[in-house]
């Protein structure tokens, strides 16, 4: 099969409260990853709010404070001609969203993706809507957010009905927690092998002055490829860009689509399963 090559990147920021703050990051990053001629880049989740949970920070949020972060988002996208995948929150009937929103080359707003599976906050909703596929950079992607790797049907899902990319955006616990890391380690080694296609996450650094803030994570930004060989790291702390040329003719999904398509008693139960999976 001939290749068919993409270059993807997951920035790996620390950010903090203020909104405002953190999109110039954001913006600079985008910048660094177009002179890298990145075709698709991923940001933490919560990168434009450093992942605050204070029921007061949201009791005080406008929904217009991220509108006006995400379209300098798109201005950068369209100027640089990049795809970017940044972790977000929206304001919609009434709750707030943890989500991602999901631009592509031309600063269009594609999709918001919201996290399915919360991991105990209290100031948003989870997302009970079907699991996108989206086109970027003319591949189709999927994507979780962080506790949603602990439900590998989030990704085989999309996987069966052809997204060859994962893109995991998370801001995981924090290094305190070391009962963890060897979960955080695995997980989407095996969400990328088990459905063969690449995973790209984009993980919160550990914040070195207080690790016990809910905005520090453990780093370990990471690109896996289809076969579970990680091909990139970052380490526990610091703003760091991994970027790689992936091979998506690699990305073949073989593992997913046979649960859809061959005989078994898992058959009939997964292809209802993929009806909850939406092409935008």
């Amino acid at each position: 099969m001939l290749e068919k090559l993409i270059r993807v990147a997951a920035c790996q920021l620390l950010s903090g409260e203020k909104v405002e703050e953190n999109v110039s990051k954001v913006l600079n990053f985008i910048q660094l990853c177009a002179e890298d001629n990145v075709d698709i880049v991923a940001f933490p989740e919560g990168c434009l709010f450093g992942y605050c949970c204070r029921p007061e920070y949201w009791e005080k949020m406008l929904p217009i404070t991220f509108a006006k972060a995400e379209s300098h988002i798109s201005d950068a996208c369209k100027k640089y001609h990049i795809n970017v995948i940044v972790g977000s929150a929206s304001y919609q009937n009434g709750s707030w969203y943890n989500d991602l929103a999901i631009f592509d080359w031309g600063g269009e707003l594609r999709y918001r993706y919201a996290k399915t599976f919360l991991a105990g906050e209290k100031w948003c909703v989870n997302n009970r809507g079907k699991l996108p596929i989206v086109r970027l950079a003319g591949v189709d992607c999927c994507f979780i957010i962080c506790h949603d790797v602990r439900y590998p049907e989030l990704v085989k899902l999309p996987a069966a009905m052809g997204a060859q990319i994962c893109f995991f955006c998370s801001s995981e616990s924090s290094l305190i927690n070391e009962h963890k890391l060897s979960a955080y380690s695995a997980m989407p080694i095996s969400r990328a092998t088990e459905n063969g296609i690449y995973l790209i996450m984009a993980n919160t650094p550990a914040n070195p002055i207080d690790m016990y803030s809910s905005g520090s994570s453990h780093g370990n930004s990471k690109i896996v490829d289809p076969d579970g060989n990680v091909v990139k790291e970052a380490g526990f702390f610091g703003d760091h860009i991994i970027s790689e040329t992936v091979d998506l003719s690699k990305a073949k999904g073989i593992v997913a689509k046979r649960t859809y398509s061959e005989e078994t008693i898992l058959r009939d139960w997964f292809q209802k399963g993929c009806e909850f999976v939406v092409r935008i």
